[in-house]
């Protein structure tokens, strides 16, 4: 008999199972079995390690309810479920595949056992015509009758399992092409609102984008360091010059070197724009802002605003 599940196959159905609810190991032997109506159920010795190996991994979690470990998917799990969401729906059709096949070798055992009756019954009835009564025959008849009509009821099963396992495989692929739709607008309007709002100087993220390429060596602490005097044409317009032209390297090209990189650059930039949000509204908070300090850094906001929308403008 071919494998139920290919290499790697069950370890992602395990995260699709746990994706809809905590559950503990023999719930999830338990699922399985009613996937495959019956057809098929995996050992706990399929199942308990490699959830394990999950947990080890980070994907999904463990809590003691009851004397029983009681497992959930972690956002790491989420994430690889959503990586692979196209594999999960070809998962669905490898099932489908799978239901099959254990089908037809069940329809074929019955069908072979039919036979192997139906011949024995034949040979009996030649070795002992005169001796077989009316109630052998009618129970051997039944047994027929009864073999036959469990192979059409497994017949049945497995062709309705088909057909639902091919259903949901194309809902799933709907639905994994709809998210990919929405999350390429998201993108784009994500993109659309970030260079409106790089054009106002004084917007929020136009200031954030500002402490992030400023480049005036002093971070976002600009709102906490200023002696609070100067005005445009004092420390803040020098600032501002050093913000429009600054030197190599005084970005700090090592800032937020702990946000490790995605697949998705705008969702980067979103969380490059988070912490520098962040960091401003802290030094904001720790040290205060007066007229004086605003001004310096409106400045250096509209040097960086201008660098920034040219940049992301650049073909």
């Amino acid at each position: 008999m071919p494998p139920v599940f290919a290499h790697g196959r069950l370890r992602l159905y395990l995260l699709k199972l746990l994706d809809e609810a905590p559950r503990h190991g023999y719930e999830v032997i338990r699922l399985l079995e009613e996937r495959f109506e019956g057809l098929y159920a995996p050992s706990a010795g399929t199942v308990y390690p490699r959830l394990a190996k999950l947990e080890a991994e980070g994907l999904v979690t463990h809590a003691t309810e009851g004397g029983r470990k009681v497992y959930s998917i972690t956002e790491a799990g989420r994430a690889e479920l959503a990586d692979r969401s196209g594999e999960l729906a070809d998962l669905e059709l490898e099932i489908r595949d799978s239901v099959t096949e254990l089908a037809a070798e069940i329809r074929d055992d019955v069908r072979g056992a039919a036979g192997d009756l139906r011949r024995e019954m034949r040979a009996a009835a030649s070795a002992s015509a005169t001796q077989v009564q009316d109630e052998s025959w009618q129970a051997a008849k039944e047994e027929l009758r009864k073999a036959r009509q469990d192979w059409k009821e497994q017949a049945r099963r497995a062709k309705d399992e088909s057909r639902r396992a091919r259903e949901e495989a194309q809902q799933a692929r709907r639905q994994a092409k709809e998210a990919q739709d929405r999350a390429r607008e998201e993108v784009q309007r994500i993109a659309g609102q970030l260079q409106d709002q790089l054009a106002k100087s004084g917007g929020v993220l136009g200031s954030l984008a500002g402490a992030w390429l400023g480049g005036t060596g002093t971070g976002t602490g600009g709102f906490g360091t200023g002696t609070g005097q100067g005005g445009p044409s004092g420390p803040s317009a020098g600032s501002a010059a050093s913000a429009a032209d600054p030197s190599p390297g005084s970005s700090g090209t090592d800032w937020a070197g702990d946000l490790e990189p995605t697949a998705d650059p705008a969702r980067d930039l979103d969380r490059l724009l988070d912490r520098f949000r962040d960091e401003v509204r802290d030094a904001a908070r720790d040290h205060g802002v007066t007229p004086a300090r605003l001004a310096e850094a409106r400045a250096h906001l509209a040097a960086a605003a201008s660098r920034l929308t040219g940049a992301l403008s650049t073909p």
